[in-house]
């Protein structure tokens, strides 16, 4: 594991202890006990969701309403029963989130069904971890349906856009005058970043943690950390290569601190480029090349769909966008499958001229 990914997952379990303060003591084992088999991230995410749950309960519930967080115990999940949850993920659809910092800056939320999903999955994964331990005689969250959000259609760029994005990048068109001047002095660095993106269809979270010695040129590989913590090698072609000479030409010219000078990709300050920069950069060069909306994820959808009109390859897809489950891909690239196999049913010929 790279210092990036290390200090990442500090940071998250740092986060992760700070969160469990507001959550009542009990579910401190419910943390320990998945530690082996999530990642911080996802107990992270789990924290966050629950910390909803229960404050809903404690400003609705008809038992556990006024209740502190300090007097709740795992006894006081058989209160909860499935219809709660259900009141729960419908309260969810409009509610005031308080900023727990800044109490008077509470601001109003929405919540679609992926939402909803997300928070029920926290739920179900608390009360399933105490039913197994036998903390609880039954668990409601399982007979809970999960709510149904619509597929929405793929955004991605066409072959023109994602020259026009690429032009964008290399020679600013499409920039501000002031847009311009900080263009010219990182243009090189963008257009490595962004090709690289748009010619591996790595995470940009990914993308932000290859170090100089992560890439191979012998081999035009790149070794990257993958979201659950896995160690792969990425392959990529002559224009990704060329971009990344050129980069890294620029860069080791660079001055950076000593703790930094590992990083592949740097800030104007020299450090090790964060995700929100290049969601940031991402943003501002698709300005005025289209009007969908663009982000670094939309780059990596638009690298799969020319990698699966390419070879019709869905296994292939699947494993080079590190997705664990080829069901997962097939539901996002179902359309294209559709389309390929219209046009295979037009190729077969019952009776031959």
């Amino acid at each position: 594991m790279s210092n990036y990914q290390a200090e990442s997952k500090e940071r998250d379990i740092q986060r992760l202890r700070e969160i469990q303060q507001e959550l009542p003591d009990f579910l401190r084992v419910f943390f320990v006990g998945i530690a082996q088999t999530t990642s911080p991230k996802t107990r992270l995410a789990y924290a966050y969701d629950l910390r909803v749950f229960f404050r809903y309960l404690f400003e609705e519930h008809r038992v556990l309403g006024g209740v502190e967080r300090k007097d709740l115990t795992v006894s006081s999940l058989e209160s909860i029963e499935s219809e709660d949850i259900d009141y729960f993920l419908e309260y969810l659809s409009y509610y005031i989130a308080p900023d727990y910092e800044n109490p008077e800056n509470a601001t109003e939320r929405h919540n679609e069904n992926k939402g909803k999903s997300r928070k029920l999955a926290a739920i179900r994964s608390m009360f399933n971890y105490f039913y197994k331990k036998k903390k609880i005689p039954a668990n409601p969250a399982a007979i809970v349906d999960t709510p149904k959000h619509h597929e929405k259609q793929i955004v991605r760029l066409d072959v023109n856009e994602m020259a026009d994005f690429l032009d964008s990048v290399e020679f600013g068109n499409h920039l501000t005058e002031r847009e311009k001047v900080h263009h010219e002095r990182y243009k090189v660095r963008d257009l490595a970043l962004t090709t690289l993106l748009l010619g591996t269809g790595i995470r940009v979270s990914e993308c932000v943690g290859i170090n100089i010695k992560d890439i191979d040129f012998r081999n035009n590989a790149i070794r990257i950390i993958r979201k659950g913590g896995d160690e792969v090698f990425i392959y990529f072609g002559d224009e990704v290569e060329t971009a990344l000479r050129a980069y890294l030409e620029q860069r080791l010219q660079a001055v950076t601190k000593e703790e930094n000078e590992e990083a592949l990709f740097l800030s104007s300050q020299g450090k090790r480029i964060q995700v929100r920069s290049v969601q940031k950069l991402v943003k501002k060069y698709t300005q005025g090349v289209t009007s969908k909306k663009i982000s670094p994820h939309k780059l990596r959808s638009t690298y799969g769909t020319n990698l699966y009109h390419e070879t019709g390859d869905i296994y292939l897809v699947a494993d080079a966008l590190g997705h664990s489950d080829v069901n997962t891909t097939k539901k996002h690239y179902a359309e294209i499958e559709d389309a390929q196999r219209r046009r295979a049913s037009t190729k077969i010929k019952l009776r031959k001229d």
